[in-house]
């Protein structure tokens, strides 16, 4: 088929998959190397892929960039303006030649989650191949049937396409405008992703428990990458949250497999997507409303020390700085003691105890010497430091979700004249299921106790030789 170059700026016609596919790689590597030589030649900046994806952290602030920065992205602006007219006008006619809707052209525009767009546009067939398999009907089909390819591959992309920003939606509306990371965000989005997305997946065929399982899953690992993606969440806080989110969205995959074998499934398809839909924000609507207290938990940890109490009191009221972590937890972000510091003696006394985030405020309660060292938190540094591409970000879960109310050091005298040293920490946070969540704070908490009690040992121990 000959193409003119009048065509790729025109809205009329269509245009096949081989075509769009080649446009398009051949139009991103021309940009590419178009906006690397203007990069490096006329500003002295490097450009990479990954500049491409890197988000606006504050727009707000977009008047005060400097001027050559100004002068930079206006460039790019500028010479962006025809690739990217290019790039709408082809995708509407894949659209159109691939019997599929325009309005999904809005997902060109749409960070990351074009990409698999491009792939799947690359990929659907035709939609004069498709009439010449089915028999003609007179009859309309249903919106979701006009938009679900038959084929596994274009079902399974185009269901991920819709389930992924559902999803993120859902997450954005929990987490950063109702600042609630309840039930609603980590049990009903997980479950609601993998239903939507094995269901959208089935509205033409009927699919195997397999596939529907496997859709259902890959929609929550995409959007946890989104998520990343978009510096909406940090890797740590997506790792710790899949153990529990991954098999609920299987869970999902499996109850929308069991409701495609029901008759009428296609006509019912639409009151499950609205159901779905508001049972979410329905659930974080209501824990934001009860706004149910987090309960207080108690972690303690133990060390013997070859050290008399007094040396071992000595060092606990105020120690040295402790060499860097070798544990992966905190080597990845997770917040770490560094040292301690008091002012005064006593009752009423404050000890700060340094983290890599910031430092613990702790008035002293109780200054049993050498015996009991008991104080309250008055001020929490952020528990982690999110591990992101883009440097970093600061999430909500990061600022009084993760509280210390407390802690005490008790000293115990043993027989052979040394001492048993307990830690002791009272905290809460604001993630439920809470016994899920303990899951990863209590043995986290465990090795901050660690990490501290044995480099006390190891100063008191050799202050005692």
């Amino acid at each position: 088929m000959k193409v003119a170059l009048s065509d790729f700026f025109r809205l009329r016609g269509t245009v096949g998959r081989g075509v769009y596919a080649l446009t398009g790689f051949f139009g991103f590597a021309i940009k590419h190397n178009l906006d690397r030589m203007v990069a490096s030649s006329v500003f002295g900046r490097p450009w990479t892929l990954f500049n491409y994806w890197e988000p606006v952290r504050d727009v707000t602030n977009i008047t005060q960039l400097s001027s050559g920065e100004a002068k930079f992205l206006a460039t790019l602006v500028a010479m962006s303006l025809p690739f990217i007219w290019v790039g709408v006008v082809l995708t509407v006619k894949r659209l159109r030649s691939a019997g599929l809707p325009a309005q999904l052209a809005a997902f060109f525009f749409v960070p990351f989650l074009n990409l698999p767009f491009f792939l799947f546009l690359c990929l659907a067939p035709e939609k004069a191949d498709v009439d010449n398999l089915v028999v003609p009907s007179t009859k309309p089909e249903p919106l979701l049937e006009r938009i679900i390819p038959d084929n596994a591959i274009g079902s399974a992309a185009v269901s991920l396409l819709i389930s992924v920003p559902v999803g993120l939606g859902l997450g954005v509306l929990g987490n950063h405008l109702m600042r609630n990371y309840g039930w609603g965000v980590f049990v009903a989005i997980p479950f609601t992703e993998g239903f939507t997305a094995a269901l959208l997946y089935s509205v033409r065929r009927t699919r195997t428990l397999r596939a529907c399982i496997s859709v259902a899953c890959l929609s929550v690992v995409l959007l946890g990458v989104l998520l990343i993606a978009i510096a909406l969440e940090g890797a740590i806080c997506v790792a710790m949250a899949a153990p529990l989110a991954i098999p609920l969205a299987a869970l999902g995959g499996l109850c929308a497999y069991g409701a495609q074998r029901r008759k009428g499934f296609k006509q019912e398809a639409p009151v499950y997507l609205s159901a779905l839909l508001l049972l979410t924000p329905g659930l974080q609507t209501i824990e934001r409303v009860i706004a149910i207290k987090p309960q207080v938990y108690v972690v303690k940890t133990a060390v013997d020390i070859h050290a008399s109490p007094q040396q071992v009191w000595d060092q606990v009221v105020a120690f040295s700085e402790i060499k860097p972590p070798k544990e992966l937890i905190f080597r990845a972000g997770v917040a770490y003691p560094i040292r301690a510091e008091i002012a005064g003696r006593g009752v009423g006394a404050e000890r700060r105890c340094v983290f890599s985030t910031g430092a613990f405020v702790e008035p002293i309660q109780v200054w049993d010497e050498p015996r009991l060292l008991k104080f309250t938190v008055t001020s929490n540094p952020p528990p982690m430091q999110e591990w992101t591409p883009y440097g970093h970000i600061d999430t909500p879960h990061l600022h009084g979700y993760m509280v210390s109310e407390g802690g005490q050091f008790l000293l115990t005298p043993l027989l052979d004249g040394g001492t048993r040293l307990e830690g002791t920490t009272w905290y809460q946070h604001g993630l439920w299921p809470q016994q899920y969540w303990r899951l990863w704070s209590d043995p986290i908490i465990h090795k901050i106790h660690l990490r501290v009690l044995l480099h006390i040992r190891d100063e008191a121990e050799r202050t005692a030789d």
